[in-house]
């Protein structure tokens, strides 16, 4: 079970967890999202982790500084949309709208991150059925339920019942990171691993996959520094 401690001033929240597989304090700094977390063998105490965080409380420190501020989505931001900078700015307008280099909104800043983050879910969703479609009727297996959520450890999964999930923040990728991330999960309709025979059925559906996702392991975590 996790447990919450403090470390230091200003504090740093730190996240333990005790694993029966564990061999050693494991140490780790989240390129996402900043969380640290500590992994401790079963029998290890308090006291140590205490101690092992004190004396690397300097090196923590240095990582998160170097972690890029959030941006506040608010009149004046910039959010990229399909991998393309636009600005989001008030205007007379009812509902969201999505222009060439700009993300219109009504009047009301206070409610500026919910109501681009619910239009930017409903895009995602609607890129993200069709992309699966279009890639499940290639493959021709079906697939089940797909659901949108805002998931920090993985853009997408296929579970044993050909259900599809997908991180709606691929909207914010360019358009070839999120079919590359629908072709992948498609392809574990046939093969639900990731051997050779896996990278195969990628290969058949998305031929130049390669350079998508070296953007996603590049790039992908600065997709969740959104703060909506």
């Amino acid at each position: 079970m996790a447990e919450l401690i403090q470390l230091g001033h200003p504090p740093i929240d730190v996240t333990l967890k005790h694993s029966a597989r564990a061999r050693r304090l494991s140490l780790r700094v989240s390129g996402v999202d900043g969380r640290v977390s500590l992994t401790l063998p079963r029998r290890a105490s308090m006291r140590e982790a205490q101690a092992f965080l004190l004396s690397k409380e300097d090196w923590i420190r240095k990582h998160l500084d170097r972690q890029p501020d959030a941006t506040i989505i608010a009149p004046g931001a910039t959010i990229p949309v399909e991998g393309h900078p636009r600005l989001i700015a008030e205007t007379k307008t009812r509902s969201v709208k999505l222009m060439a280099d700009h993300i219109l909104i009504p009047p009301g800043a206070d409610k500026s991150g919910a109501r681009v983050r619910a239009f930017l879910k409903t895009m995602a969703r609607d890129r993200l059925v069709d992309a699966s479609e279009r890639y499940a009727e290639r493959l021709g297996r079906p697939f089940g339920k797909i659901s949108i959520r805002d998931t920090r450890s993985r853009w997408g999964s296929c579970t044993s019942e050909g259900n599809l999930m997908y991180s709606w923040r691929l909207i914010l990728a360019p358009v070839q990171v999120l079919n590359y991330v629908a072709a992948h999960e498609v392809a574990h309709l046939a093969e639900m691993n990731h051997s050779a025979a896996f990278w195969h059925e990628v290969s058949q559906l998305m031929p130049d996959y390669e350079a998508p996702r070296k953007w996603l392991r590049t790039h992908g975590g600065g997709l969740h520094h959104y703060q909506f």
